[in-house]
């Protein structure tokens, strides 16, 4: 069973340089000990023979045809940009060898 404590809710907050009053750091102990309680919870549960599952349902995604929507403006954007070459943009070179 673990046990989170106020002290530790301090160090936490004081390294994240969070401003926590003694009170809440409390409660903040006091809700995530519940949290981790109930993770224990859960770990206990016997889950041999188990298969993992993507989903819970058992649902197939709907896709949508695969069709082209849009026309080829490669042409036209190439012609308005500041320097092309067989097809490729050119930029700056940004890594010094």
């Amino acid at each position: 069973m673990a046990t989170v404590k106020p002290t530790d809710i301090a160090k936490l907050a004081h390294l994240a340089r969070i401003a926590v009053s003694e009170e809440q750091a409390a409660d903040v102990a006091d809700r995530i000990t519940e949290v981790l309680n109930l993770v224990d919870q859960l770990q206990e549960a016997d889950t041999d023979g188990v298969e993992p599952m993507a989903h819970p349902l058992d649902t197939a995604q709907r896709l949508r045809a695969d069709q082209v929507t849009e026309t080829d403006q490669r042409e036209a954007f190439q012609a308005i940009a500041p320097a092309v070459e067989d097809g490729l943009y050119l930029v700056p070179r940004v890594i010094d060898e």
